[in-house]
C-alpha cells in the first residue's frame, strides 16, 4: 500500500468555467472479462488457447462468486488456470486507503488503477439496503465551482471493468461479514430519514449490494460507452452479470442533453437523476458550467423525454448553497418548470451543500433549507432531503478526492 507521498500528482486544474470533454491519452487498462459481453468473452477464451466454456466459468467465478484469486477456482484445471485467470481477469483496483464513517454504516474506498490514477468509491450500509456510489472517471471534465472532483480537474476515462469492478470489490467486502451491523437504532450512524427505507432492491437485504448510483467521480454520460457497458455487466443476469435490477441503478449527470437522450433510447430503464443546482441560467452558468452548452430548460426536457421513453421518474439533485441559490423566489421558479412539463414524473432532492477545502460556499441555513422544500411542495413537487453521508471522511457528493487525491 503505498504512502501519501507515493501518490500521484493531480491533473493541472482547470480555469474557471472550462469544460473538458476529451479525456487525457493514458495507456489503456488491460482486457478484462466485465469489459467483454458473452460472445466476446468465449472469442477471447479461443484466443487464450481455452475452451470457449471456461468463459462462462471465469465469469460466474467473477460475477456470482466475487473472486478473483485463482486459487479458489477449483473446476479449472490446475495446470491452465493461473495463466486464464491472468488473461481474463487481470487485477484492476489496488487498495489504497479506507475510511469509515457514521460507526461503520459509510465506508470509502480510495482505489489506485493500473495507471497511478487515484478513484473513490462509497458503500453506504441501511437496515434493509446497501448502495455503493461509483465513479466513471478519474477526475471530471465538468469543472462545477463548488465540487471537490471538478475542481481537480479530468486525469481519464475509466474502462467499463474498472467502473464495475468498484462493485465486485465492494460486494466481496459485504460477503466476509466482517463489518458492524447496521440497524435502525445503531447510534451515530446517521441514517436519518432513510432508516427504515427498504430502497428498490431490499429484498437483497443488508449484505448484498441493491443499489447503484453513479454519483461517484466523473460526469458518467461523457464516458459514455464504458458507463453503459458498466450498466449492462450490473444488470446482465449470472453468470454474464450481476443480476441487478435496474430499477436499483442512478445514472447521474450535470446535463449533458445529448447523452440523457441517448441513454433514453437504451432500453434500459434506470433512474436518471439531473444535477440542476439552478433553475434560472444566469445562476447555473456559474455553478454547472455546462449550462453555457445546454440550458437549464432544455436540461430539463432532455429530463422529460426520459421519463417519457422509459416511464422512469428522474430525481432533481440540487446543492442547496447559503445564500446563492437558496432562495424562495427561486424553490417557486423550479416548481413552476417542473410543472409546466407535467405532474407526477419528477422528484426532487436539495442536498445540504458538503464542505470541500478553500471553498468560500457553505450549506443553506436549517430554516432556509425548510423554507425551500416546502416551496417546492406547495407546488406540488414530491420533495426530499437527501441524508448526508460520510461528510467527515470526505465521502458525500461533491466531496470525493477532495483529501485523498
Amino acid at each position: 500500500m503505498a504512502t501519501d507521498d507515493e501518490l500521484p500528482m493531480p491533473t493541472e486544474r482547470p480555469t474557471p468555467g472550462q469544460l473538458t470533454f476529451t479525456a487525457p491519452r493514458r495507456g489503456k487498462p488491460p482486457r478484462h472479462l466485465a469489459d467483454l459481453d458473452p460472445a466476446e468473452r468465449r472469442a477471447a477464451a479461443h484466443a487464450s488457447g481455452m475452451p470457449p466454456f471456461r468463459a462462462n466459468q471465469l465469469a460466474r467465478h467473477y460475477f456470482e462468486h466475487l473472486s478473483i484469486d485463482a486459487a479458489t477456482m477449483t473446476d479449472l484445471p490446475a495446470a491452465q488456470r493461473d495463466q486464464w485467470v491472468a488473461d481474463l481477469l487481470p487485477p484492476l483496483l489496488t487498495p489504497v486507503r479506507e475510511l469509515q464513517a457514521d460507526r461503520g454504516a459509510t465506508i470509502k474506498s480510495v482505489w489506485r488503477l493500473h495507471d497511478g490514477a487515484l478513484v473513490e468509491s462509497v458503500l453506504m450500509r441501511y437496515p434493509k439496503r446497501v448502495t455503493i456510489c461509483i465513479s466513471s472517471q478519474a477526475g471530471c471534465g465538468m469543472n462545477c465551482p463548488f465540487c471537490a472532483t471538478g475542481q481537480g480537474g479530468l486525469t481519464r476515462n475509466m474502462s467499463t471493468a474498472e467502473i464495475v469492478d468498484q462493485v465486485r470489490a465492494s460486494a466481496a467486502r459485504l460477503r466476509l461479514g466482517d463489518l458492524p451491523p447496521v440497524t435502525a437504532r445503531t447510534p451515530g450512524a446517521g441514517l436519518g430519514s432513510e432508516a427504515g427505507d427498504v430502497g428498490e432492491g431490499a429484498a437483497y437485504g443488508p449484505t448484498r449490494i441493491s443499489n447503484v448510483v453513479f454519483m461517484g467521480m466523473g460526469e458518467a454520460l461523457a464516458n459514455y460507452r464504458a458507463a453503459v457497458g458498466a450498466i449492462r455487466r450490473l444488470t446482465d443476469k449470472t453468470p454474464d452479470g450481476f443480476g441487478l435490477s435496474a430499477r436499483g441503478i442512478t445514472m447521474s449527470t450535470v446535463g449533458l442533453v445529448p447523452g440523457i437522450d441517448k441513454l433514453a433510447a437504451e432500453g434500459i430503464p434506470v433512474t436518471l437523476a439531473l444535477s440542476l443546482h439552478a433553475p434560472d441560467d444566469d445562476l447555473r452558468d456559474e455553478l454547472v458550467p455546462i449550462n453555457t452548452r445546454w440550458k437549464a430548460d432544455e436540461a430539463i426536457d432532455a429530463a422529460y423525454r426520459y421519463f417519457q421513453a422509459t416511464g422512469r421518474r428522474v430525481s432533481i439533485e440540487y446543492a442547496l448553497i447559503r445564500d446563492i441559490n437558496d432562495h424562495a423566489w427561486r424553490a417557486d421558479l423550479l416548481g413552476e418548470k417542473l410543472n409546466a412539463r407535467g405532474r407526477g414524473w419528477v422528484h426532487v432532492n436539495p442536498i445540504p451543500l458538503n464542505p470541500t477545502p478553500g471553498s468560500k460556499w457553505t450549506a443553506s441555513r436549517p430554516g432556509v433549507e425548510q423554507q425551500f422544500v416546502e416551496r417546492l411542495r406547495a407546488h406540488g413537487i414530491p420533495t426530499t432531503v437527501r441524508d448526508t453521508r460520510g461528510s467527515d471522511i470526505d465521502g458525500a457528493c461533491g466531496q470525493l478526492a477532495a483529501a485523498t487525491a
